[in-house]
């Protein structure tokens, strides 16, 4: 007869606590293929059990197919395979804590106290009451057309860019949408990308096994000769603001790449990161706005000018990838939440965000100037030359020392400053981006300005 005890079943109810007992015996072997279970009467009896219990767990025993039943003669166990004891596995190493920085100039941040909340919660919750049954509605694959119309009439009134809202597609991010144009311009197409640049585009295209070439940059921007020589089909790049460096690519330089796009066949992938902050002139025209032969695709995010928490970009897609991108890839259904879709076409459409922009720009400004301001009064004045072109929130500082990269990098450390450097965002190291940091100075407020500078003079003492 079948013996369990049945103290041992803890949080699980009679039935469960039976049904696994006799699961672990057929499975361990300890009871054989076709060997007969005892009546529901007669183990519920022996083990003090209702037959109501008994006959739950033989019944669930026999629906994922453990066991068998003969007509008037009862339960039999099923062949099954035995399964081999479950190796002690180690304990998973925790996750690493994020560590708290005394000083963090390497994490590009935003000023989260300048967040519009209450206006956020507000249209929010006016979604919630006046429409909330459209947050059970599927969302069209690229996207809320409220939401495209909205970017569409943002794009004409501030980037002077005609835009079909149709053109529009909405995903979760510029990660998320690397991912779908590789897909869209064919995985064995050659992707330039600037460099040094930003890191996280070679290791998206790198991970679908897309073919990238680091091209270098000169003056202007992206060098034409080898982008010409790296047999690319695409280019990735930020004419506008580009990150780390800072370049702005003037209008012969892009009207060449436009040239270059047009007789090669290729495409450029038009990457306008942190345009809307720009605090001097008028904002750079967009190499979309220039385009005639619809050879480029623009995509931007509400990660500088919102929050980085809002996953939330778009691309814009010219007429002939429209089409291929319907053809082969709009089985994909929007990543981006229907509530934050619905929250962000208000905040667009009515006004707000360009409030908010107005703000902001206004205060990083001042904010800019402070910490420039800092570093040319700071003791290591004399030996810093400071890089900027009066837009986004970072700038390049090239400290004069003899100490190397990493050296400066495990002294920051040391004293809780997180230090980020030119040579970091490099595929292909050169001597000429030593001893220059990336400063990201968006989430340094002004009052913090004496200590940061404090410590970074003790980082640089040579």
């Amino acid at each position: 007869m079948l013996t369990y005890s049945m103290d041992q079943r803890g949080n699980l109810s009679l039935y469960e606590y039976l049904y696994q007992c006799i699961r672990g015996d057929i499975l361990s072997g300890a009871l054989a293929a076709g060997e007969r279970l005892p009546s529901k009467r007669s183990l519920a009896e022996h083990l003090h059990l209702s037959v109501i219990t008994v006959e739950g767990a033989y019944q669930q025993l026999e629906a994922e197919g453990y066991v068998y039943t003969l007509p008037r003669r009862g339960f039999f166990v099923s062949p099954v395979e035995r399964t081999a004891p479950v190796p002690a596995t180690p304990p998973s190493a925790p996750e690493p804590e994020e560590r708290s920085w005394r000083l963090d100039l390497k994490r590009n941040q935003v000023d989260r106290s300048r967040f519009p909340v209450s206006t956020w919660a507000r249209l929010a919750r006016r979604v919630l009451s006046e429409d909330g049954e459209a947050l059970l509605r599927p969302v069209p694959h690229q996207g809320l057309p409220a939401l495209r119309r909205a970017i569409a009439d943002d794009l004409r009134d501030f980037r002077g860019m005609a835009v079909d809202p149709a053109q529009i597609l909405v995903g979760a991010g510029a990660e998320y949408l690397y991912l779908l144009l590789a897909q869209l311009l064919d995985r064995d197409a050659v992707i330039a990308v600037e460099d040094p640049g930003y890191p996280k585009i070679r290791q998206v295209y790198g991970s679908l096994g897309v073919p990238c070439r680091p091209v270098p940059l000169d003056s202007q921007g992206m060098d034409l000769a080898a982008l010409a020589a790296s047999g690319a089909a695409v280019a990735h790049l930020s004419p506008a603001h580009h990150y780390p460096t800072g370049l702005v690519t003037p209008i012969g330089r892009r009207q060449a790449l436009l040239r270059w796009a047009e007789t090669s066949g290729g495409y450029i992938i038009e990457d306008d990161y942190d345009s809307e902050l720009r605090f001097t002139g008028r904002p750079i025209p967009t190499l979309q706005s220039i385009d005639r032969g619809g050879r480029v695709l623009y995509m931007n995010t509400f990660s500088q000018t919102i929050s980085p928490s809002m996953r939330l970009g778009f691309v814009v897609l010219p007429p002939a990838l429209l089409a291929e991108y319907r053809r082969r890839l709009d089985f994909y259904a929007c990543t981006v939440p229907a509530l934050e879709q619905h929250v962000l076409a208000l905040f667009l459409s009515e006004g707000h965000y360009e409030r908010h922009l107005s703000r902001m720009r206004k205060e990083y400004r001042l904010r800019r100037d402070a910490v420039l301001e800092a570093f040319r009064s700071s003791s290591f004045a004399s030996r810093i030359t400071l890089s900027e072109q009066g837009a986004g929130l970072h700038f390049l500082l090239r400290l004069k020392t003899s100490r190397s990269d990493e050296d400066l990098r495990r002294r920051g450390e040391a004293l809780g400053v997180r230090l980020g450097f030119l040579s970091e965002y490099a595929a292909l190291p050169s001597p000429t981006y030593a001893h220059t940091l990336v400063v990201n100075y968006g989430g340094l407020e002004p009052a913090a300005l004496p200590e940061a500078m404090a410590l970074l003079g003790a980082v640089f003492a040579e």
